[in-house]
């Protein structure tokens, strides 16, 4: 099995898509139906998550560009 070469594995990389997606739908349906801010909450994890999938992807980049020079 190749090594990856991001910080995430291939099947904790689609996880975290499920898990970003769904966090990032789950808050402003949680905004319309809760009258408190805890909505909040979902759009700070979203954007935690997205940040690890950025951070994976440039991780990707570098790795592909060295191994193309």
């Amino acid at each position: 099995m190749p090594q990856s070469t991001g910080i995430l594995s291939a099947r904790q990389r689609r996880l975290a898509w499920l898990g970003f997606l769904l966090a990032a739908l789950q808050a402003p349906v949680s905004a319309r139906l809760v009258s408190d801010d805890s909505w909040l909450f979902s759009l700070c994890v979203a954007l935690m998550v997205a940040t690890v999938l950025l951070a994976d992807d440039a991780r990707r980049r570098t790795a592909d560009a060295r191994a193309n020079d």
